[in-house]
């Protein structure tokens, strides 16, 4: 399998505010790859470096040192600005800054508008965008009628009709309920199962990340963790030293390993904890 993304010593710094001040480095060396295919979750505190990192994927950051490339594309080369971000599309926090049209296949439109994409190319991927997040009955509505959830997934139409192979997505559920949050995460999951697109999620939810295929953990500005959840979940005490909680079954069968308990502390969704629970307890 193909890299889509390649990570090369990535350092990056503010500019510092004022004279007397340095420049503030928030991301210190970051090597990373993330193949064709893949779902991967990058979790970090607050200040870690994962919206940073987030932004380098798509070019609204460049490199201060070290070099990114997305789908071939050098994310520091300007002339080719147009075409990585048709290969890498990015949703971001707040579905509201992200919705441009009072009308909702107008704004999943917009962007293949300015493209010049032809109308029935256009009309085709519309739907095909909107089927694909289940908002194709809500396409002539306005927004401003949905709820946050349906808002967040016509912006993620709006990046699905423009067929890109990559997606990154930050922190894309913060500002939603329970309900949008699941609706959203529903979407992303389908659009890499079924498309076969590159899901870079950048979240604080520790459930989200369970279910995804690869968890990337960063703490000041570095990649402190890097596996499949279960090996990283697994890793409590380095989690807990740097700010980060675990699945609430990881903790449980992880506290009962250190009592002298017989399970593993690779468990990380509910089925798997309660038939340990049951073998352990012999019921």
């Amino acid at each position: 399998m193909d890299n889509i993304i390649e990570i090369h010593d990535l350092h990056f710094s503010y500019p510092a505010e004022d004279e007397e001040s340095a420049p503030s480095e928030v991301l210190k060396g970051i090597d990373l790859t993330i193949k064709k295919g893949e779902f991967v979750v990058v979790l970090g505190h607050n200040g870690s470096g994962k919206s940073t990192l987030a932004k380098h994927l798509n070019a609204i950051l460049v490199p201060t040192e070290g070099k990114v490339t997305v789908g071939g594309i050098d994310t520091s080369d300007e002339s080719r600005l147009f075409d990585l971000r048709q290969t890498a599309g990015m949703v971001f926090q707040n579905p509201d800054n992200q919705i441009v049209s009072s009308v909702v296949e107008e704004d999943v439109a917009f962007a293949l508008e300015n493209l010049g994409v032809p109308y029935e190319e256009m009309r085709r991927r519309v739907d095909e965008a909107l089927k694909a997040v289940n908002m194709y009955e809500y396409r002539l509505h306005s927004p401003s009628q949905l709820s946050g959830g349906q808002k967040q997934r016509v912006a993620i139409a709006g990046i699905i009709a423009m067929e890109p192979d990559c997606i990154i997505l930050d922190e894309p559920t913060a500002m939603l309920d329970p309900q949008g949050r699941k609706e959203v995460l529903a979407t992303i999951h389908q659009m890499n199962r079924e498309k076969g697109i590159t899901i870079v999620l950048i979240t604080h939810y520790m459930d989200e990340a369970a279910q995804c295929g690869r968890v990337v953990v960063m703490d000041k500005g570095r990649v402190v963790l890097d596996g499949v959840p279960e090996k990283v979940f697994s890793q409590v005490d380095t989690l807990k030293e740097i700010g980060l909680d675990v699945p609430q079954v990881t903790e449980l069968a992880w506290e009962l390993n250190k009592a002298g308990c017989d399970i593993s502390p690779e468990t990380i969704s509910e089925e798997e904890c309660v038939e340990a629970l049951l073998k352990l307890f012999g019921t």
